[in-house]
């Protein structure tokens, strides 16, 4: 098992299941694929990888979300992880939510619903400082 994982948060299963999808075929057993449907069950996926010392190298997370908006999330988690790639996916932020991730999180990217595949491989590559084989 890898010891390097991506995070991916979003409400709805589809979106879940797709990115995992997309990213095995995009980098196959080189990261651990982790998802969460909401915020609490990132802290708690967070945690136990954090157990197991597996680094959390990307998160991709869903902007709007019962409870908690995305950017909200991603500021708390570079509060605890400032090293951590994050990147916002969404159909719905504004403009001031994406904004406010740049500065607080230091947000790397968003991406817009509906989303590449290819979209998705060059940001997360950039991000981590890998090109594109």
């Amino acid at each position: 098992m890898s010891h390097s994982a991506i995070l991916c948060v979003d409400d709805e299963v589809a979106i879940l299941e797709t990115l995992k999808e997309q990213l095995v075929r995009c980098f196959g057993k080189c990261y651990c694929y982790e998802i969460a449907e909401s915020v609490e069950e990132a802290w708690e996926i967070i945690e136990l990888l954090q157990e197991e010392g597996t680094q959390i190298v990307v998160i991709v997370s869903d902007w709007l979300m019962p409870g908690i908006k995305g950017d909200e999330f991603l500021i708390q988690v570079h509060q605890r992880f400032p090293q951590l790639v994050s990147i916002l996916l969404t159909g719905q932020a504004d403009q001031n939510a994406i904004a406010r991730a740049k500065q607080e999180a230091n947000l790397y990217a968003c991406l817009y619903k509906p989303w590449t595949e290819e979209e998705l491989l060059t940001v997360i590559l950039s991000g981590l400082g890998l090109e594109k084989s």
